[in-house]
């Protein structure tokens, strides 16, 4: 297995809900192991099979450069804080953008494993953020989404002219 290119935004399977996975075999476990290295190569805290086009429940993140890689099947937001934090986020799907976002500054995770069996997690600070993130885009929903409409203007703007550039 290898890393597998990305979508870019404005691709529309990035709006797209992935579907749950049922199978818990060695194609999920393929599928992680891809998502893994893509992730590594692009040097990202978090990714999701929906950046590869795939639209499968699946995270993979390793918030700490270096740290170990945690794969998220089927994950859900069981509970979140009501205290709220801003950091910037990003997406490999729109690279050399990012804009604050806020988020719960903790929450609690549902999911299974690799081997189908139920986990639950509780997550602050960068942790929770990434989770929350790439939850959003499992549930089709783009980071930028969660901008100001002006705010997700001038992203949109900024990242045609990064893309535009020789």
């Amino acid at each position: 297995m290898a890393a597998r290119p990305l979508i870019f935004y404005p691709d529309p399977r990035l709006d797209v809900p992935s579907d749950p996975v049922t199978a818990f075999d060695a194609d999920l476990g393929d599928l992680a192991r891809d998502v893994t290295e893509t992730l590594d190569s692009a040097a990202a805290a978090g990714l999701t099979a929906a950046h590869l086009g795939v639209r499968r429940r699946l995270v993979v993140l390793r918030p700490e450069p270096g740290g170990p890689a945690m794969v998220y099947v089927n994950p859900e937001i069981v509970d979140r804080s009501p205290e709220r934090v801003t950091a910037r986020e990003g997406s490999v799907s729109m690279p050399g953008v990012s804009e604050p976002v806020e988020r719960a500054a903790t929450i609690r995770v549902r999911f299974q494993d690799l081997d189908g069996v139920e986990q639950e997690e509780a997550a602050e600070g960068f942790r929770a953020a990434c989770l929350q993130h790439e939850i959003d885009q499992l549930d089709g929903i783009f980071w930028i989404a969660r901008l100001s409409r002006l705010r997700r203007e001038r992203a949109v703007k900024r990242f045609a002219k990064l893309r535009a550039q020789p």
